[in-house]
């Protein structure tokens, strides 16, 4: 390990760092900590290797874990201030963020190694998922550690592995998003087989006394389930008449400073993956072969004699990727093999051919045989981020469509600093809770496309600018021209919308299979500048209670601007005449108890300073801020589902905002579930009233 001061001396063999248990003392005192030699923070680690094996070791004193599929990543951690680098010294930080993010929560003054990942449901790792991942969406990311090096000023590699182990377990908390490697006590045959039915990549053999050696070691053994290598990309193939960017990829092992050619692949990517590649190959393109002795292209195999003419393209040995592969043929040429994932984590020159050592020749031995659990469920988890935090524009499948995203750097709150990227990744988060008041319902956007403080407009034609799979629904305009609102079905839809600058959802109150009967009935208590909040609560508190008067539950929300609404159950069973009519009713009979400062007044001048309980917005084709919806006003409010013991004295429009809304979401649940519910029977109600329909 490098180190900024390169005299080491003996450490005061009392000294342990503050801030720990009792339990956590006991374990660095027992494992050797306060003998190991002081040393200043290391700039940079070069990661301890381990050779490949055919077959798992036996005897004694070996420790066995799984072998992650994903990338190493050493973490320097100097508390707060974190730097995670792969084996070649290049910064992981900003590709992978949450791992960053948590690590920089941990707070240790260490240094870890581990692998990067990304899990399935089950807990494998699947490094294709690895390889696309560029943000939460696109997997479960974790850090499963296995050593610690240094810690607290001290260096560890000395220390043999358990004790090193001993130490790392205890710093690291039992759950998130950094995990602890186990090892397990088991039959390293039997282990290597239930990796194999699980579909992992092998299991890792550690000698258990073993030091921290920064190069390759046999105290370190791999053992894989299925073959794999590592490989350089020296060119790639056209099939005469193909459409593809590319057919096949051209790729090799470096053999004492020379490329030798060991095959094409012609599987494992799809479209999106190699229209990527594609761009980073015609940077690299070159007129002479990288490869000691040229490929033949077109020669004819068993299976096929007749292979389409292909034409290949030279490109400078620099990219590495992944490949699987049946065999490897006496003249070094792989069999069947099929492409995993780019490997940005290794340098081209170090890649060469490595071919399993006879675990035989070098320990022989047995070990007692116990199965274990091999692997954490992840489990299902609230959903994290869409895009991630660095790139401006970004592309993403979402429901089978892919959508572009830009200018996601954008100040869309200047004062607060909230961007693009945030409204775009809120509206990803928060889709499931807010698409049922969205879902079939024709859409009138309000678009912001450079922020609150910049031009806005609305728009409701979206004809010529949607692409073909966003749904639509038709209108005529008084001028007899035939436009389509957009209606929304999906995530794609609501974040397509969004991407546009559409900050609020402003959804009809009716669906378009029953556009003329609306869902619910709904109250808009709008203030005048003149009016106080603790004015509009109480008269949301009073028109709560004439609905209960009538027996009716009604549904409270913050509009996320300056008043409240209130939501009743219709269940589409009526049309917006009766379901105005209702609304009416109820408006009155608040006024009558509140008219000091209400008003049913309809136009703006008439109501004399007074809070208007807007009953009128119960039309066809009328819009409200949704539930759920981010309001573009100071400090990116949401519009949010109450309780009605909250609207009370003290409730205001910032309690809930883009920060804070999903972890209210989360612990309430969604609060407005029963305005899509059955809905009440109008034609009992308006009998009690003296106006009938």
């Amino acid at each position: 390990m490098r180190s900024t001061n390169t005299k080491k001396k003996s450490a005061d063999p009392k000294a342990l760092p503050g801030g720990l248990s009792r339990k956590q003392q006991s374990i660095l005192q027992k494992n050797g900590f306060a003998v190991t030699p002081a040393t200043r923070f290391p700039k940079t680690v070069k990661p301890m290797l381990a050779t490949l094996v055919d077959s798992p070791p036996g005897g004694n004193g070996w420790l066995y874990e799984v072998k992650w599929d994903g990338y190493r990543a050493v973490a320097l951690c100097n508390h707060q201030q974190v730097n995670l680098i792969s084996r070649n010294n290049k910064s992981f930080n900003d590709k992978f963020y949450p791992v960053y993010e948590a690590l920089v929560q941990l707070d240790k003054n260490a240094v870890i190694d581990g692998e990067i990942c990304v899990l399935n449901e089950n807990g494998i790792a699947h490094f294709g998922a690895l390889q696309n991942w560029r943000s939460e969406a696109d997997g479960e990311l974790a850090y499963y550690i296995f050593d610690l090096l240094w810690y607290e000023g001290r260096d560890l590699t000395g220390l043999p592995l358990t004790g090193r182990r001993a130490l790392l377990e205890a710093l690291i908390p039992p759950t998130g998003i950094i995990r602890y490697s186990e090892s397990f006590d088991a039959s390293p045959a039997k282990l290597l087989a239930a990796t194999k039915k699980m579909g992992m990549e092998g299991i890792m053999a550690k000698k258990a006394d073993s030091p921290y050696i920064q190069d390759r070691s046999r105290d370190w053994l791999k053992i894989k389930t299925n073959k794999r290598h590592e490989v350089v990309i020296g060119g790639f193939t056209n099939n005469e008449g193909s459409p593809k960017p590319f057919s096949s990829l051209l790729v090799g092992v470096y053999e004492n400073g020379a490329l030798h050619y060991t095959g094409k692949i012609g599987t494992g990517f799809n479209a999106r993956q190699q229209k990527e590649m594609m761009e980073i190959f015609r940077k690299l393109i070159i007129k002479k072969c990288p490869f000691t002795e040229t490929p033949d292209v077109n020669q004819p195999s068993r299976f096929r004699p007749n292979p389409p003419m292909a034409t290949a393209t030279w490109l400078k040995p620099e990219l590495v990727c992944e490949v699987s592969y049946a065999e490897i043929t006496g003249d070094g040429v792989m069999r069947h093999p099929s492409f995993e994932g780019m490997r940005t984590d290794k340098p081209a020159k170090t890649v060469t051919a490595e071919q399993p050592l006879e675990t035989a020749d070098i320990l022989p031995g047995k070990k007692r045989e116990k199965m274990v659990r091999l692997t954490k469920p992840v489990g299902k988890h609230s959903r994290k981020s869409l895009l991630n935090p660095s790139e401006a524009t970004q592309v993403k499948q979402v429901n089978h469509h892919l959508l572009k995203f830009s200018n996601l750097g954008k100040k869309f709150w200047p004062t607060e600093g909230y961007t693009k990227r945030d409204m775009l990744n809120y509206y990803y988060q928060v889709a499931p809770f807010i698409i049922p008041y969205l879902l079939n319902r024709p859409q009138s956007l309000n678009r912001f496309p450079n922020g609150i403080n910049g031009k806005s407009f609305y728009q409701k034609d979206i004809t010529a600018v949607a692409p073909e799979w966003v749904k639509q629904f038709p209108y005529r305009t008084s001028e007899g021209e035939d436009k389509n609102y957009l209606v929304v079905e999906d995530e794609a839809s609501l974040l397509w919308m969004a991407n546009l600058g559409a900050i609020e959802m402003n959804p009809w109150n009716s669906t378009v299979q029953q556009p003329d009967n609306p869902d619910w009935c709904l109250i808009d208590l709008d203030p005048d500048k003149g009016n106080t909040f603790q004015q509009v609560i109480q008269t949301a508190q009073v028109v709560r209670q004439v609905l209960e008067n009538l027996g009716v539950k009604s549904y409270p929300k913050t509009s996320g601007s300056t008043g409240i609404h209130i939501y009743i159950p219709l269940g589409a069973k009526y049309t917006y005449d009766q379901c105005q009519l209702f609304g009416k009713l109820i408006a009155t009979a608040a006024h009558e108890q509140l008219p000091a400062f209400t008003s049913i007044e309809r136009m703006t001048r008439n109501r004399k300073g007074c809070i208007y309980i807007d009953y009128l917005q119960n039309r066809p084709k009328a819009t409200l801020a949704a539930p759920y919806s981010l309001r573009p006003k100071p400090g990116a409010t949401v519009s949010m589902p109450l309780h009605w013991d909250e609207v009370r004295k003290g409730l205001k429009m910032t309690d809930f905002t883009i920060k804070n809304a999903l972890e209210r979401i989360k612990s309430e649940g969604d609060l407005f579930k029963p305005v899509l519910g059955r809905g009440v029977n109008l034609e009992r109600l308006l009998k009690k009233f003296p106006v009938q329909i």
